[in-house]
C-alpha cells in the first residue's frame, strides 16, 4: 500500500487537503478499490450574487451536518476519517472514501472507495463514520431526497478499511450516527415538508426501527417546516441535538436555536433543564427553544456541538443578517451558546 509521510507540523485535516496525486481513470465502479489520492469534489450551488456564489469550493468534508467525519480508535492508535473525492481532475463524480492516519508511524493510507456514486457530482451525498464496540467501521453514505438513496456500509473486519459490505439502502440525508451504550443511534434528515429531522435506532446495525419524526416546526399552521441540526453523544448515554428552523421551509431564512436531549435511547426527550418535550417538536415557542433569533432578524448557521466536562451542551454557529455573500449580510459572527448556571439558576 502506498503511503505518504505526514509532517509533524501539519494536522490531519490540513494534510488531507494538500495531498494530491495523478488519478486512475476507470469506466467501471470504483467501489471497494484503492485510489491514489484525496481530491475534494468541486461543487457550485449556482446561486449567483454580486459577490459570487452562495457557496462553492472543493467540498471534501461538506457539510457541517455530516458528522462525525473522523474517529480516533485508541485500540489501534489510528484515526479513521471519511472524505468526498473524485477519481481524477477530468472525472467529476463523487467517491465516498475512507482513510486512516496511523499515529505510531505518522503515515496516511491511500483511500478506499466505500461507494462510487458515479453520475452524482453533489457533495450533499458525502459520508459520515461510526465505529462500534467490536471495532467494526460503519460508513453512512448520504442520499438526497427520494431520487438518490443513502446507504449504510460495514467493514468486513474490525479496524480495517480494506473492504466494506452494504447493509442498507434507504432515504436519508445529512447522516449523524452515534454508537451509544444502548446500541446504534442515527439522526438524519428527510425531504418531507421541506427538510424535517428524523432518527432511528438499532441494537446490531442490521435491523433498524422505523424512521421517527423528531422535529417539524411550522411558523404558522398549515405552512411548511424545515430544519438543520448538529448533534453529539456524552458519556455513552446522553444524546443531544441543536436545531434551527426554516420559516415556511425557506432555507435562506434559517433562524432560531432549539435544543433537545435524550438519555434513554430516544424513548423520551427533554429540554436542557429537564422539561419533557413531546416529539415531534412542532411548537414555535417550545420549551426547547434556546435563543429567539427571528425577532432579531438573524440567520443561524449551525456548525458543531459538544458537551462540557459536566455534561452541559454547547453549540457553535454563525449568525448573520442574511444568506447573500458580501457586505449585505454582514456582520458574520461566530457564536457559542452554552447551557450554564449562574447564582444557582440554569440558563442559556
Amino acid at each position: 500500500m502506498t503511503r505518504i509521510k505526514a509532517q509533524t507540523n501539519f494536522n490531519l485535516l490540513a494534510l488531507i487537503f494538500i495531498v494530491s496525486f495523478v488519478g486512475n481513470s476507470f469506466g467501471q465502479s470504483l467501489t471497494n478499490t484503492k485510489i491514489n489520492g484525496y481530491r475534494g469534489i468541486w461543487f457550485q450551488l449556482n446561486q449567483k450574487y454580486e459577490y459570487g456564489d452562495k457557496y462553492s469550493g472543493a467540498l471534501g468534508t461538506y457539510t457541517a451536518k455530516h458528522l462525525p467525519l473522523a474517529i480516533y480508535a485508541p485500540e489501534v492508535e489510528k484515526t479513521f476519517f471519511v472524505y468526498g473525492g473524485t477519481p481524477s481532475e477530468d472525472q467529476h463524480h463523487l467517491l465516498c472514501m475512507i482513510g486512516e492516519f496511523d499515529h505510531k508511524t505518522e503515515m496516511v493510507s491511500r483511500p478506499t472507495v466505500v461507494f462510487d456514486k458515479n453520475g452524482v457530482d453533489d457533495p450533499h451525498d458525502n459520508p459520515s463514520i461510526l465505529i462500534d464496540a467490536s471495532g467494526y467501521i460503519w460508513v453512512f453514505i448520504s442520499g438526497r431526497g427520494t431520487n438518490r438513496p443513502g446507504y449504510k456500509y460495514k467493514s468486513k473486519t474490525p479496524y480495517s478499511i480494506q473492504e466494506f459490505v452494504q447493509i442498507t439502502e434507504e432515504e436519508m440525508t445529512y447522516p449523524q450516527p452515534r454508537y451509544t451504550d444502548f446500541g446504534f443511534f442515527h439522526f438524519f434528515t428527510k425531504y418531507t415538508g421541506v427538510r424535517q429531522l428524523y432518527f432511528e435506532t438499532s441494537k446490531d446495525g442490521i435491523s433498524w426501527t422505523e424512521d421517527k419524526l423528531l422535529a417539524a416546526i411550522p411558523e404558522k399552521e398549515g405552512e411548511k417546516s424545515g430544519h438543520y441540526q448538529v448533534s453529539d453523544l456524552y458519556n455513552g448515554k446522553l444524546l443531544g441535538t441543536f436545531l434551527n428552523r426554516h420559516p415556511n421551509g425557506n432555507v435562506d431564512k434559517r433562524t432560531d436555536l432549539y435544543y433537545i436531549q435524550s438519555s434513554d435511547f430516544g424513548a423520551t426527550w427533554t429540554s436542557a433543564n429537564g422539561i419533557k418535550i413531546p416529539i415531534p417538536v412542532e411548537e414555535l415557542d417550545s420549551p426547547a427553544k434556546a435563543v429567539d433569533y427571528a425577532s432579531q432578524e438573524k440567520n443561524v448557521y449551525l456548525k458543531d456541538m459538544g458537551f462540557t466536562a459536566e455534561g452541559y451542551p454547547a453549540c457553535l454557529y454563525i449568525r448573520s443578517n442574511g444568506h447573500e455573500p458580501g457586505p449585505k449580510s454582514a456582520p458574520y459572527e461566530w457564536c457559542i451558546t452554552k447551557w450554564t448556571a449562574r447564582n444557582g439558576k440554569p440558563l442559556w
